[in-house]
């Protein structure tokens, strides 16, 4: 009697940022044939130009803002003078060297996700791929990690993340020196002596709050009535009234209108006729995805007018044996987001057990001095009648710890279910909330009470302690 084999699965994966690398090691070690295409690295843009690098200098921000803010807390630097007398040294910054480490780190994660992959045979090939039908990829100048050549990839179940790239306006085309997108600030060699920021989104905010830190002026143009539009309102105005404080010029409601080189920086046009002088110039006008040009249009993949890939819960497109994660689709562009949309879509693919993520219960963070976090349904919602639920806001201000701390701003927001008092979500404005969230996280995500939430035992004196006294406030009496 001849016995019928089950052929191994093929998978093939178009882009190794977070997404198809998340989606080529789970189908790998499920135990699947796994080829990955990408272009520039693994770890992709995510990696190499923008999350890794940029919170890299964020973080060097803060110890910039650290050593200023010492004397708050009694520590003095003082170095002596020729007199013998003391001095009080400035705080200077090496940005070429800054610069260097950030993008060391970056490739050293490329470099450490790329050996993830080949442990788990992963086969790597770097090219340009696109789609060929439902069931291959093409790759152009692609040489695989076994030393094959490459041009036609068939594959069973093919996933396509190809990220996103800076929206490029035509009136304010980047030039790579005074004029950049968020890509090319990694090659500048000092800090900008005025930084113009056009755009007040999430990356304007972090860039406009990190650079301002590092010590150049700046200017940030947005064209809405505060910062962070579509973000938490009482969060927006906590860090707009921050940027404020710490020297930066917010332009409210301005829309640029263009921005153009000058003999010794750039000029940025208002759409009302006012000009405002740089010495560079950040564009941070959002993204388009990388979706042009690769195929899926041929292969019958469904997009948006935008041009992102739609795509359900398990992350498959409208062609059942191929699936879509990151930034090109219809998601959060979140680099969380991507890691699991690529997981889930393998367990889908594979058969595996998926427990399909809700998108209102993803966690994001806002990489700004302060920090801010977010989970779950928002106040908005909640006042347009979308979501039932109470809203109790506790300043920070008042915990012993932030005291200590020197902390004088910021709050925890919670959002609990009215009658049940189950915890909706919730917002953190603090230095560190994305390692605060966590907690409010877990509640949302299994549900938990804010009751169950107070019932656990925080440390005294802690930040995180402001969840729970924030939770005990909200008791639900049963009656």
């Amino acid at each position: 009697m001849a016995y019928e084999f089950e052929r191994t699965q093929r998978i093939a994966v178009l882009g190794g940022g977070p997404g198809g690398y998340e989606a080529a090691l789970a189908a790998a070690q499920q135990g699947a044939e796994v080829t990955l295409v990408e272009r520039i690295g693994v770890g992709g843009s995510a990696v190499l130009t923008d999350v890794v690098p940029s919170k890299s200098l964020i973080a060097t921000a803060e110890a910039s803002n650290s050593i200023k803010e010492a004397a708050d807390l009694g520590v003095q630097f003082y170095a002596r003078g020729e007199t013998g007398k003391p001095v009080k040294p400035e705080v200077a910054i090496n940005l070429a060297a800054v610069n260097k480490r950030l993008l060391r780190l970056a490739r050293q994660q490329s470099e450490d996700m790329t050996g993830n992959l080949e442990d788990a045979g992963v086969r790597l090939v770097q090219g340009e791929g696109r789609l060929d039908g439902t069931s291959a990829l093409i790759v152009s100048t692609a040489l695989g990690n076994d030393g094959t050549d490459f041009d036609r990839i068939e594959a069973d179940t093919l996933v396509i993340s190809v990220g996103a790239s800076p929206r490029i306006l035509p009136s304010a085309v980047p030039d790579g020196e005074r004029i950049l997108t968020w890509t090319q600030l990694y090659g500048l060699k000092s800090v900008p002596e005025h930084l113009i920021v056009v755009g007040s989104g999430v990356t304007g905010a972090e860039f406009a709050s990190a650079y301002r830190a590092l010590g150049a002026e700046v200017t940030l143009i947005s064209s809405r009535d505060q910062v962070l539009p579509g973000e938490d309102a009482d969060a927006a105005r906590v860090l707009e009234n921050a940027f404020r404080r710490n020297g930066m010029n917010v332009l409210s409601k301005s829309r640029a209108e263009s921005v153009t080189r000058t003999e010794t920086g750039v000029l940025a046009t208002l759409s009302d006729g006012r000009t405002v002088e740089g010495s560079h110039c950040l564009m941070a006008v959002g993204s388009v995805p990388n979706t042009t040009g690769i195929g899926l249009e041929q292969a019958g993949v469904q997009l948006t007018p935008s041009g992102h890939i739609r795509v359900n819960r398990v992350a498959r497109t409208s062609i059942p044996n191929i699936y879509a994660a990151g930034d090109c689709t219809t998601f959060p562009p979140l680099a969380s987001v991507a890691s699991m949309q690529g997981r889930t879509a393998m367990f889908h693919a594979m058969g595996d057990i998926v427990n399909p993520p809700e998108e209102r219960n993803i966690t994001s963070n806002i990489f700004t001095q302060p920090e801010i976090a977010t989970v779950g349904w928002t106040q908005k919602q909640i006042e347009e009648g979308i979501a039932q639920g109470q809203i109790y806001k506790l300043p920070l201000a008042s915990n012993p710890r932030a005291k200590m701390m020197n902390i004088k701003e910021g709050f925890v927001k919670l959002f609990a279910r009215t009658g049940s008092g189950t915890v909706i979500g919730g917002v953190i404005v603090a230095p560190k909330a994305s390692e605060l969230v966590l907690p409010l996280a877990m509640a949302v995500e299994n549900r938990l009470t804010v009751d169950q939430v107070a019932e656990a035992f925080p440390v005294y004196p802690s930040l995180s302690g402001s969840i729970s006294d924030a939770a005990r406030a909200m008791h639900i009496v049963n009656l």
